[in-house]
C-alpha cells in the first residue's frame, strides 16, 4: 500500500495462515514506525509473535472481520502479550466471541480464547495506521456482525469469510442468511470499484473485478448487479441533463 502524496510505500503487509483452517490471518504495519496490527488473529499466538519479531513489528492492534474462533481465537492472547487495543467486528457478533473456547473444542482447538473488544465498529467507521486510513463496511450474512476493512487508495480489503476466490461465505451457521450476504457484497463491496484486492478468510487473494466476471454465486451475470448500476448512472445522467439543459 502505497502514499498518493508521495507515491511511496507506506505499509507492507504479510498473510500469516494459522489454526488447522489455515486462516489468513494479515500482519500489516508501518515501514516508517515499524508498528503493526494483526487482522484476524486466529489462533497460533506463537506463530504470530514469532511473524512480528522476524519483521521488527510492534503490534499496536488486533482488527476483527467477525466472531469465528479461526478468525478471533488468539486476540486476547495478543492484547495479554502486547496491551494492544482489539477493535472489531461489530457488537452483532459478540454473541460468538463469547463462544470461541466452546467452538474451538470441537475442531481440537484448544488454545482459542474468549474475548470482549475495546471497541465495537459501525458501517462508516474508521480506522488508522501510521496516516493510513481504512474505511469499515458493517457486511452481515455470514454472521450478523461481519465487517469488512478496506483501504481504497491503496485498492486492498480484508473481507474474512464474505468473500472468495470463486466462492461466498457459508450461510448454514446460526444466524447466517443467504440473502443478506449476496446484498452485502453487491451493495457494501462492489461500489469500492473492480480493481480493490482482497484477502478473504481461506485461500488465495483475488480482485473484487475478477469475481464480478467469474464467481458463480455473485458474477453480474448471476446478481444482475451491473444492469442495475449501469440503469442508476443512466437515472442520473437524465436527471442532470434536465438539470442543466
Amino acid at each position: 500500500m502505497t502514499d498518493q502524496v508521495q507515491n511511496k510505500p507506506k505499509l507492507e503487509i504479510r498473510i500469516v495462515p494459522t489454526t488447522p483452517l489455515q486462516q489468513n490471518t494479515s500482519l500489516i504495519w508501518s515501514i516508517d514506525t515499524k508498528e503493526g496490527v494483526f487482522v484476524d488473529p486466529g489462533g497460533d499466538i506463537e506463530k504470530l509473535m514469532g511473524a512480528a519479531e522476524q519483521f521488527g513489528v510492534k503490534i499496536v492492534g488486533v482488527w476483527l472481520t467477525h466472531g469465528h474462533m479461526d478468525h478471533a481465537g488468539a486476540a486476547a492472547a495478543v492484547k495479554e502479550r502486547t496491551g494492544c487495543e482489539i477493535i472489531g467486528p461489530h457488537k452483532d457478533d459478540q454473541w460468538l466471541l463469547d463462544e470461541i473456547e466452546s467452538s474451538g473444542r470441537r475442531y481440537g482447538i484448544t488454545d482459542g480464547k474468549n474475548v470482549t473488544p475495546d471497541r465495537y465498529l459501525e458501517d462508516g467507521d474508521e480506522l488508522e495506521l501510521d496516516g493510513v486510513k481504512f474505511g469499515v463496511a458493517h457486511t452481515p450474512g455470514h454472521t450478523p456482525g461481519h465487517v469488512v476493512i478496506y483501504n481504497e487508495s491503496g485498492a486492498l480489503a480484508f473481507v474474512g469469510d464474505v468473500l472468495f476466490q470463486g466462492s461466498i461465505g457459508r450461510t448454514d451457521f446460526p444466524r447466517g442468511n443467504h440473502q443478506q450476504l449476496i446484498d452485502s457484497i453487491t451493495s457494501k463491496l462492489w461500489p469500492l470499484g473492480k480493481d480493490i484486492r482482497f484477502v478473504p478468510g481461506h485461500g488465495p487473494m483475488s480482485t473484487f473485478g475478477h469475481e464480478r466476471q467469474s464467481n458463480p454465486f455473485v458474477a453480474d451475470a448471476v446478481t444482475g448487479y451491473a444492469g442495475a448500476e449501469k440503469q442508476a448512472a443512466s437515472e442520473i445522467d437524465q436527471k442532470l441533463s434536465k438539470r442543466y439543459s
